[in-house]
């Protein structure tokens, strides 16, 4: 989020000269897009991998400060409850072998944080939702010992002045009340970070919102919460009501929600993103920076924009416009929407699934934009998270770009060579391209994502355990699978023992 947060409660003059400083903030950013040659370099990637702490018995374990401190690696950080941890990756080309070189650096700081944690009886679980939480693990005193996270909380609850109601459908519904945004401690992902050069945000942007349904559906791994089977990717309906601000006549209104998937194709590149964030959501966390950004841009320099990276850093899109004041100033696609685990493996395959689809669909934008109307990329969306692979997506296929709705099995099939074309095009190496998107394929054949294996396991196991003890016994078949490292369409379904 860029600034430090000082303080965990705000007044109104903080709002307002907030506001005041982030119309600056724009004005500036509008400025820099028209500097000839700002942002442009070669294309690199970045990822961020949330992680889960737990204990011997597969519970959460509220330890994160401890371990983040022993550990002393700066690529770790603190996330929002007190089991939760970020690993920050190296940024690299995306020429050559980005993926190789992601695998590597997490396999080196996952031993890290797995000996720093096992010190404390801890162990490290990558997945979209631990299925072990209670509803003890999540009260307030979950929440970390931050200022950052303490304003936060309280900038939701300040806005959306009531609990907010959180519904979610599926074999097990759930509905409970929520006052605090620790719920969102439930949801750990594999963030990936695209830089794209400002001539070309619009176009890449758009197309990685079309992929975005497809390689969801393929990588779904969060199926239960609470004890509860309910969406293939819970993570979606979860995130987007645990930190909804709209009171009730915002959500009568319908109200843009600040988790969302967007509002329309793009029309004019990365600044209407960050007007649109500006414009549809109140401040939470009204900090000021020293810097006056059209000060330092009249100066030749480059802004850091604090405040509008604050500002953004809480309206969570799916995929989210990104600016960073280093290296001269770039803009960056940032893809939020995949889940943690179920291995180092298939994370990196599903990244370079949705990279490489991203960037072959990119160059027709403009065609395919007009024939395919964004509500149905936004019902892709919403449908592959809840159905995973039993999902069918609206999708434009030549010729002509028409649309059709396809099962998402074949649809997959069908657009794996289109990814290939994307990652060749952009200089990844061959048998890194041949690798991964083979872990893509194997997956759909077999059926057999992360929440389907999560599932098929806890329908064996229940029967004699029950479903608490299930969870956790299926959760310490996981672990083991996950330290093995094969991709999770090999893993087998083993019945109770």
């Amino acid at each position: 989020m860029g600034l430090a947060i000082d303080r965990d409660h705000f007044d109104p003059v903080d709002y307002e000269r907030f506001e005041e400083r982030l119309e600056e903030c724009l004005l500036a950013l509008g400025r820099l897009l028209e500097r000839p040659g700002f942002g442009t370099g070669p294309t690199t990637v970045g990822a961020e991998l949330e992680l889960f702490l737990i204990d011997g018995r597969a519970r959460a374990l509220p330890l994160n400060q401890e371990v983040r401190a022993e550990a002393a690696d700066p690529r770790l950080v603190l996330e929002i409850d007190r089991f939760n941890l970020e690993l920050n990756l190296t940024p690299a080309p995306l020429a050559g072998r980005p993926f190789s070189a992601f695998g590597g650096e997490l396999a080196e700081a996952l031993a890290v944080v797995r000996r720093t944690a096992a010190v404390h009886g801890g162990r490290v679980v990558m997945t979209g939702i631990l299925p072990t939480l209670r509803p003890e693990d999540l009260q307030l005193a979950a929440l970390s010992d931050a200022r950052r996270f303490r304003a936060l909380n309280n900038g939701i609850r300040r806005l959306r002045q009531e609990p907010s109601r959180v519904r979610i459908d599926g074999a097990d519904p759930l509905e409970l009340a929520v006052d605090d945004v620790v719920l969102e401690g439930a949801n750990t992902s594999f963030q990936v970070h695209l830089r794209v050069d400002p001539e070309r945000f619009t176009a890449v942007y758009n197309a990685v919102q079309l992929a975005t349904g497809p390689v969801l559906a393929v990588a779904g791994n969060s199926p239960t919460f609470l004890g509860r089977r309910l969406w293939e990717e819970t993570r979606v309906a979860l995130f987007k009501q645990v930190v909804d601000d709209r009171d009730p006549a915002g959500k009568a209104s319908r109200r843009v929600c600040r988790v969302a998937f967007g509002t329309g194709w793009v029309r004019d590149g990365a600044a209407e993103l960050f007007e649109e964030s500006v414009r549809l959501h109140e401040p939470i966390m009204p900090v000021l920076a020293a810097e006056r950004p059209l000060d330092r841009l009249d100066g030749g320099q480059v802004p850091a924009l604090e405040e509008l990276r604050l500002h953004q850093g809480t309206v969570w899109t799916w995929n989210r416009a990104i600016y960073d004041p280093t290296a001269g100033g770039h803009l960056r696609v940032e893809m939020r929407a995949l889940p943690a685990g179920p291995t180092v493996v298939d994370m990196l395959a599903n990244a370079a699934f949705h990279l490489g689809l991203a960037l072959a669909l990119a160059p027709d934008a403009g065609a395919w934009t007009r024939r395919l109307p964004f509500q149905q990329a936004h019902h892709n969306f919403y449908r592959a998270a809840q159905l995973g692979l039993g999902a069918s997506l609206a999708w434009p296929l030549d010729p002509g770009w028409r649309v059709r709705t396809l099962p998402v099995a074949e649809l997959a099939r069908r657009l794996l060579p289109t990814a290939r074309e994307g990652l060749q095009e952009a200089g990844v190496a061959g048998d890194e391209i041949d690798r991964l998107l083979a872990v893509i394929e194997a997956r759909v054949t077999t059926a057999q994502t992360g929440a389907a294996w999560q599932r098929r396991t806890l329908a064996a196991l229940e029967p004699r355990l029950g479903r608490d003890r299930a969870l956790a016994a299926m959760l310490e078949r996981y672990l083991e699978h996950q330290a093995a490292g094969q991709p999770v369409h090999t893993w087998p379904v083993e019945a109770a023992l």
